[in-house]
């Protein structure tokens, strides 16, 4: 692949991702205000947000840069061969830039500070075993998801994940994050989407034994071969 082609890919790395956390923290910031302090309707509001947006952008950013919009995700794919490392690194690092952007978008969007944003993290706890766990399972789902799909019905991924991610908002105790750079950029705004940033290493590291454990199932059943595609 050549380098002269890396430009668009990694500006649909970050454009993408930012427009996920805007919408992410957004739709937190909205839902919250106008529940009247019923969180069922701003969780709901949330994941229905989170859903429609994912399926829109993986459409839209997916012919150009694959719309990874996770580190978890391009960490595999370089793994697979499918991306080079300096290409992957350069893919981990818009993610982080443009995910931080877009909880800086959000805020703008709602009159909230902006500039302090970096200085006034999120109080939001977030942490012990089941949040952990949680963020074990709804990783472990997604990287499946991807996967599976990418191997037998590519077409299928912007629905697929858009969907997960909706159910996995209900399904789990840590309303599923599943993405390290959603978590890092999400310590940064102390509103619904928010989590306190010493919660944040327990988070990554239970997203990636998560990662981990669906990849190595994923390498495992498709390398036997009785398998049956």
């Amino acid at each position: 692949m050549s380098s002269a082609a890396w430009p668009p890919r990694l500006a649909a790395e970050t454009l993408g991702t930012a427009l996920l956390l805007a919408v992410v923290v957004g739709s937190g910031i909205m839902g919250e205000r106008l529940a009247g302090g019923n969180l069922a309707i701003a969780l709901l509001a949330n994941s229905i947000a989170t859903g429609a947006a994912l399926y829109a952008l993986i459409t839209t950013f997916g012919p150009i840069s694959g719309a990874h919009f996770n580190p978890l995700v391009t960490v595999i794919e370089l793994i697979e061969g499918r991306l080079p490392p300096r290409l992957a690194a350069g893919y981990v690092l818009c993610q982080f830039m443009g995910a931080i952007a877009g909880v800086l978008a959000a805020h703008a969007m709602f009159e909230l500070p902006v500039l302090s944003t970096l200085w006034q993290p999120s109080q939001h706890i977030r942490t012990g075993p089941a949040q952990w766990w949680s963020e074990v399972v709804a990783t472990f789902g997604l990287i499946t998801v991807i996967f599976y799909c990418v191997k037998h019905k590519s077409n299928s991924i912007p629905a697929a994940v858009g969907l997960y991610i909706t159910a996995a908002y209900w399904f789990t105790a840590s309303t599923s994050f599943a993405n390290p750079a959603v978590t890092v950029a999400r310590s940064l705004t102390d509103t619904f989407a928010g989590i306190r940033p010493i919660d944040v290493p327990g988070f990554i590291g239970a997203q990636c034994v998560g990662a981990a454990l669906a990849y190595l199932l994923y390498r495992w059943m498709f390398q036997r071969a009785d398998f049956v595609a």
